[in-house]
C-alpha cells in the first residue's frame, strides 16, 4: 500500500492558503467576505458529536428498556452454555490486505489498466459485514456543521477505523439529508441520495420526495447526499455524464476523467468500495462518471453510488493509506468519512 514520508499539510495552513486565494481572486464586488464566510470560516451546529448521539440513543434506548430486559435475560441463559464457542468467534485475523472478525469481512486489492498516459489504478475493498450498523460514519473534529475538515486519515485514527473511505462532504453545502448512524442533522432534500438501511439493504432515493424523519421511521442508518447514481439494477445509468451536484462556486462539474469514489451494493450487507486515483499521469488518469459505473458493474454491483472524489477520494486500512492521492500521497482534509471499527 503507498505511503509518503512527506509532512501532511497542517488543515489551518490549508484554510489560511484558500482564504489568501479567494481575498486575491474575488476581491471586486464584496464577494470576498461572502465567499470567506461561505467556504472557509467555521460552522458548527453540534461541537461533541459523540455525545450527542449517546444521547439520542440512551433516549430510545429507555423506551424499550422493559422489552430489552426480558429479551437480555433468555438469551444470557442460553449464552452460557457456549461461552468456548463465543470466544472463539470473537477472534479476528489481520492481513497487509485483509480483516476479519465477527462483525465484518474486509479484502482490499489493488487494479491496474492501460498502460502509459492512459494508466487507470484503482483499490477495491470488498466488505461483507453481519450487522448492517457496523458500517458508521464520523465528522471531522467530532463536529457536525459546515467547513469542518480533517483528513480522512485523521478522523478514522480519531475513531478506531480499521477501515474507512472519505464520505460526501456534507459540510461543503448546506443541503441534502443527512442522516448518520441512527441520528438526523440534516433535512433539506435536494438531490439523489444513498440510504443505508439497518436490516442491510441499501438503495438509492430522491431526497425531495420524502424526509429526514420517515427515513429513519423505515429503518435507515446512514444516508449520503452526492452522486449521481451509477448503475440502475445492474445496468449503467442513463445521463450521468451530465450531472451537476452542486452549482455553486467552484465546484460546477464533476465531469471527466477524474479521482473517484464510489459505494456499490452486491448483497444485503455485501458492500464493495472503490477508490480511482486520478490526475498523475503514468500512474492513475482517473476515469469518467460511465467509466466508473463500468468498473463498479463489472464488481458485481446491482446499485452503485458516486460520492466526493478529486483530492477528497481516499481509502485507509489498518493505519495506513491505501491509495495515493492526485499521486502525491497527501490527503486533501475533507467533512466525514465512512469506517468500520476495530
Amino acid at each position: 500500500m503507498p505511503t509518503s514520508s512527506k509532512p501532511r499539510t497542517p488543515n489551518r495552513l490549508r484554510k489560511t492558503i484558500l482564504a489568501s486565494s479567494l481575498a486575491v481572486t474575488l476581491a471586486a464586488g464584496g464577494t470576498t467576505a461572502w465567499a470567506l464566510d461561505r467556504f472557509v470560516v467555521e460552522k458548527v451546529e453540534i461541537s461533541d458529536v459523540s455525545a450527542y448521539e449517546a444521547e439520542q440513543a440512551g433516549s430510545t434506548d429507555s423506551e424499550t428498556a422493559a422489552a430489552t430486559d426480558s429479551a437480555t435475560d433468555t438469551a444470557t441463559a442460553s449464552a452460557t452454555d457456549t461461552d468456548t464457542e463465543t470466544d472463539t468467534d470473537t477472534d479476528t485475523v489481520l492481513t497487509d490486505t485483509s480483516y476479519t472478525s465477527e462483525d465484518s469481512s474486509i479484502q482490499i486489492s489493488t487494479v491496474v489498466t492501460g498502460s502509459g498516459d492512459e494508466t487507470v489504478t484503482y483499490y477495491v475493498a470488498d466488505v461483507e459485514l453481519t450487522d448492517a450498523t457496523t458500517l458508521r460514519s464520523a465528522f471531522a473534529d467530532d463536529s457536525f456543521g459546515e467547513n469542518i475538515t480533517e483528513t480522512t486519515s485523521a478522523i478514522a485514527e480519531a475513531n478506531n477505523a480499521i477501515f474507512a473511505i472519505n464520505g460526501d462532504y456534507y459540510g461543503f453545502r448546506d443541503t441534502g439529508i443527512v442522516i448518520r448512524n441512527g441520528v438526523v442533522y440534516r433535512d433539506e432534500g435536494a438531490r439523489q441520495g444513498l440510504a443505508f438501511y439497518t436490516d442491510g439493504t441499501v438503495q438509492v432515493y430522491d431526497e425531495t420526495t420524502t424526509t429526514a424523519e420517515q427515513l429513519l421511521a423505515d429503518g435507515v442508518w446512514n444516508t449520503l447526499s452526492f452522486g449521481p447514481s451509477l448503475l440502475d439494477d445492474g445496468e449503467i445509468a442513463a445521463g450521468i455524464e451530465d450531472v451537476e451536484v452542486d452549482t455553486n462556486f467552484g465546484n460546477h462539474s464533476i465531469q471527466g476523467e477524474q479521482p473517484r469514489t464510489a459505494v456499490g451494493v452486491i448483497d444485503e450487507n455485501h458492500l464493495v468500495f472503490v477508490v480511482v486515483d486520478g490526475r498523475s499521469d503514468g500512474y492513475s488518469d482517473g476515469v469518467t462518471m460511465t467509466e466508473l459505473a463500468g468498473i463498479m458493474q463489472g464488481l458485481g454491483a446491482t446499485t452503485a453510488y458516486n460520492i466526493d472524489g478529486g483530492g477528497s477520494s481516499t481509502m485507509y486500512f489498518d493505519g495506513e493509506l491505501v491509495n495515493n492521492p492526485l499521486g502525491k500521497g497527501e490527503e486533501r482534509a475533507t467533512s466525514d468519512i465512512l469506517y468500520i471499527g476495530q
